[in-house]
């Protein structure tokens, strides 16, 4: 789950106390020993007692607390960072200066991007560690959504153990919808035709927002616009002007024109202010729910309910797009490797955290029925959940890659200026397409158009 909220400690006191805890004595690579070298795909470093160090966000902070509550006698170090959150690339940056120091590393840490595999796998002194070369059993591995672990699959290696899925799917507010009588729309097209609606009988209500950095990946992502697909470790496809792009931005003008898709940031605050009382509808991930409705706007009992993910109609397949929806990552310069795999292990699937903590739907299958089924008899929500949010955690499509760099901070650095002079998203597509094109090539990738 991805939350703009205040970090516990900064991001840069949080590094410097990992600086401060690290061994003066760290070791890097071992030298392989026999087969034992390559037992789990990679060089292990020299294993040796100590406490686990673990860099979660403010959010996963309660995942960290309840391992330790779980398992007193394990020795944790708990560092709080950004979490990478809006491609800040603190972790890159100081994975980079730990390499060059040969000391320092996380032996786990939590991302809310899904991008870090496209880096952190790759070179002769890669930070993650695969997870599926024997780390960790196919059970547990198994256990996971469908494609919830392809984000950090590369080329048939896992690296990730996914935390929480962010699928779109439709949240509204029923009493407002019955009140006005409505029909909830299943399509983009009857979700236009909605926002027309209210901006001529119900003006100041809104039906969604494009005020933030992440409103491409639930509109673009969910409308199969190809602006942002890798296709391999260094190479991507980007158009960005394509027809499904074209046809989504005129959307998204139209409603922004009209005011029933807000430009305020959903977070900011003056958004739940001037308009929390008025959100009629927002499309947007399965967070939403908790961190938005029951956070911020404090949305009353009984009033939010969820519809299927919206598709265009010519969609032959139902398709959804993501926000966020974090993952932990295992160093492979770890020297406590059984004690990280079985924290990354734990608080990924226990029911402990995933069902009664995490403010997210989790990505490990059976934790997530069960994490529904307690949303459900909360008695906060109207109507049913698991149907749509069940059905979209499936559904999210496979053609918006993860790859080195933000597509949110290009989209923040690009588009929400633009929008903010006076620019349709239509008219800043062939900037965006540069942008993305331009930050690419800084990484290295190979381009096609």
């Amino acid at each position: 789950m991805r939350r703009r909220t205040h970090l516990a400690v900064t991001a840069a006191a949080a590094l410097l106390a990992v600086a401060a805890c690290a061994p003066p004595n760290a070791p890097t690579q071992a030298k392989p020993t026999g087969s034992a070298g390559s037992q789990y795909g990679f060089t292990p470093a020299e294993q040796k007692a100590g406490k686990l160090l673990v860099w979660v966000d403010s959010t996963r902070l309660d995942a960290a607390k309840a391992y330790q509550k779980a398992h007193p006698d394990v020795q944790l170090d708990i560092v709080t960072y950004d979490g990478n959150a809006n491609g800040s690339n603190t972790l890159k940056t100081k994975v980079q200066l730990f390499d060059r120091a040969g000391e320092g590393w996380p032996d786990v840490v939590f991302t809310t991007d899904n991008n870090t595999a496209s880096w952190a796998s790759q070179g002769d002194n890669a930070f993650v560690a695969p997870l599926n070369k024997g780390l960790l059993d196919d059970a547990t591995l198994s256990g996971f959504a469908k494609g919830a672990l392809d984000v950090c699959t590369v080329d048939g290696t896992v690296y990730c153990l996914r935390n929480d899925l962010a699928q779109v799917v439709l949240w509204y507010n029923k009493k407002l919808l019955d009140k006005f009588g409505y029909t909830l729309p299943t399509t983009w097209e009857e979700y236009q035709a909605l926002g027309e609606k209210v901006a001529a009988e119900h003006p100041g209500y809104i039906i969604g927002t494009a005020g933030d950095a992440w409103a491409p990946e639930i509109y673009m992502w969910g409308g199969e616009c190809p602006a942002n697909q890798v296709t391999g470790p260094k190479a991507i496809t980007v158009k960005a002007t394509d027809p499904k792009c074209v046809r989504t931005a005129k959307m998204m003008d139209k409603l922004v024109a009209n005011k029933t898709m807000s430009m305020l940031s959903l977070f900011g605050p003056e958004f739940a202010k001037s308009q929390g009382d008025k959100v009629l509808m927002l499309p947007g991930p399965a967070w939403y729910g908790g961190a938005v409705f029951q956070g911020t706007l404090k949305t009353p009992k009984g009033e939010l309910a969820v519809g299927d993910a919206l598709r265009w109609s010519d969609q032959s397949t139902p398709v959804t797009g993501n926000v966020g929806g974090g993952t932990w990552w295992l160093s492979r310069h770890s020297a406590r490797l059984d004690a990280a795999k079985d924290f990354i292990s734990w608080v990924a699937t226990a029911d402990a955290y995933q069902v009664e903590l995490s403010p997210g739907y989790p990505a490990y299958a059976p934790a997530a029925a069960k994490w529904i089924k307690k949303q459900q008899d909360s008695g906060y929500y109207a109507g049913d959940l698991a149907g749509p949010i069940s059905a979209a955690a499936g559904q999210v499509w496979s053609g918006w890659g993860s790859p080195e760099f933000s597509q949110e901070a290009v989209w923040a650095k690009t588009v929400i200026p633009g929008q903010t002079a006076g620019k349709t998203i239509e008219s800043l597509l062939p900037e965006w397409q540069t942008a993305i094109e331009q930050q690419a090539q800084v990484f290295g990738y190979q381009v096609t158009k």
